[in-house]
């Protein structure tokens, strides 16, 4: 098994040794936790997806701790550019232009651009600079599973890499990977939703394309199966539940927002209705719902589409394929 270790300043010096020496460290961030190495380092870079069992195309997000260490690994730093680091960074946008020849070709899914962002986690920012370096990093999972937001969570999916050195930083606040907005061509576009909204980017550089997430793009974490449980997860309207949990030969778990709508035998799972508080509790849910062994997840679709709900519905339809 993988060791959880305290994040005191002993072990973040080890782990970005580890780093440095062209090795792989398990970190949090406001988000997910992250499997990270560095970012100019062609070997570590396939290291991690070899761990990950990541597609080769799905780029990796170099980690910085600030727009000095962002323009080593992305060219083209522009006006707008800065205006989104100075109302989001440190934070959970992500942005995507493109990429200095130093970087990693194998990190950036054999694009021209790089993906970039500096997270608000203390452990993260304290492992980049002791690295003094930027950290290349997809979350700390399987290929194409739910992301952890928990060391634990890290070190169950991560079983079989006893090497593999995980910095204990407590449950992620954010809970949902970050915003990725593409700056690379003409017209920003988001490619991947997350708290960071669209109003919220447009409110600081105006107009934004309307976001389209039809597959694998330039942005990580954006196949069409995403974030998925091994047990088969549907989504089901608040008025359908019923009628569903009826088809059911044997119990399953649901996802609700009340446990009014699901009777025993089944298994109520009770999600917040506040936006922020369901997305930093979803993939413990999805996690915990997965744990129990039943043939069928079920999750009642939340009604509201905007804001960070519309991230919150991107993971849903992912995990639901």
């Amino acid at each position: 098994m993988p060791k959880i270790v305290k994040a005191d300043a002993a072990n973040i010096r080890k782990a970005a040794s580890i780093i440095r020496d062209g090795g792989v460290v398990a970190f949090p961030t406001e988000t997910v936790y992250g499997l990270g190495c560095d970012t100019f380092n062609e070997r570590a870079a396939l290291d991690v997806y070899r761990i990950k069992r990541r597609p080769s195309s799905n780029p990796l997000i170099a980690h910085v701790l600030d727009v000095q260490m962002a323009k080593r690994v992305a060219i083209g730093w522009d006006v707008r550019c800065q205006r989104l680091a100075e109302a989001f960074w440190p934070g959970p946008l992500t942005l995507v232009l493109p990429r200095r020849a130093e970087v990693a070709p194998s990190s950036i899914g054999g694009r021209s651009t790089v993906a970039v962002r500096s997270p608000s986690h203390p452990v993260a920012r304290q492992l980049i600079e002791a690295v003094g370096s930027p950290i290349s990093a997809p979350s700390a999972n399987r290929s194409g599973r739910i992301s952890p937001t928990k060391a634990e969570h890290v070190e169950l999916e991560l079983a079989d890499e006893p090497d593999l050195m995980i910095l204990e930083g407590g449950t992620c606040t954010v809970g949902l990977e970050s915003t990725v907005l593409d700056l690379s061509r003409s017209r920003p576009m988001v490619l991947r939703p997350g708290s960071v909204t669209k109003d919220m980017l447009m409110s600081v550089i105006g107009d934004v394309a309307e976001p389209l997430f039809v597959g694998q793009s330039g942005s990580p974490g954006t196949h069409l199966r995403h974030y998925a449980p091994r047990t088969r997860a549907e989504i089901v309207d608040t008025s359908g539940i019923d009628h569903r949990l009826m088809s059911c030969p044997e119990p399953v778990a649901v996802l609700a927002f009340s446990a009014d709508v699901v009777p025993p035998p089944h298994v109520a799972i009770i999600m917040p209705s506040d936006p922020r508080e369901y997305a930093m509790k979803l993939y413990d849910a999805l996690r915990h719902a997965d744990s129990l062994d039943r043939s069928l997840i079920l999750i009642e679709r939340p009604k509201d589409k905007t804001g960070i709900w519309e991230a919150i519905q991107d993971r849903l339809r992912r995990a639901a394929v």
